[in-house]
């Protein structure tokens, strides 16, 4: 069972709020799944999200390093900020150890689909962004553990 819904990010502010929507409601061992094109805003909404729960700093995009953690007290939750772009194999998630990154943290993960995939998993949120003019749309489907949270 999957909740579905549809928003239009106009412009920097709107994604801005809406990660922090989406931090609000975020608990411990959530995926954020952020699919879209290059260039969609997977990263923007990110830093949204991570800013949203309390970091201060500057957030790297994790292209190269492929996991950036956070942790309290500098965020509300244990972050791990993930993106799998440069993997090869869904298998290299297990090289990398992601099981412990994500254990007792929530995964915000960008080009999930390069780790294998986790909207199959009931804590999962899949983001997907589409450019429309200078904006974006944003579609958001939440696994079973998302109902009655949704941002």
């Amino acid at each position: 069972m999957t909740d579905e819904r549809r928003l239009q990010l106009s412009d920097l502010a709107a994604m801005a709020a809406f990660g922090a929507r989406i931090a609000a409601k975020l608990k411990s061992g959530d995926v954020i799944a952020l699919e879209g094109g290059l260039g969609a805003g997977k990263t923007t909404l990110a830093r949204a999200i991570i800013a949203a729960l309390g970091y201060e700093g500057e957030v790297p995009s994790p292209t190269f390093t492929i996991i950036e953690t956070y942790d309290p007290p500098a965020v509300r939750l244990p972050i791990a900020h993930a993106d799998f772009y440069r993997l090869e194999d869904p298998s290299e998630v297990e090289e990398i150890g992601l099981d412990d990154y994500r254990e007792g943290a929530v995964l915000i993960a960008e080009w999930p689909s390069y780790a294998g995939g986790f909207a199959h998993e009931p804590a999962c949120l899949s983001i997907l962004l589409e450019t429309q003019g200078s904006g974006r749309i944003a579609i958001a489907r939440g696994g079973a553990d998302w109902l009655g949270r949704m941002p």
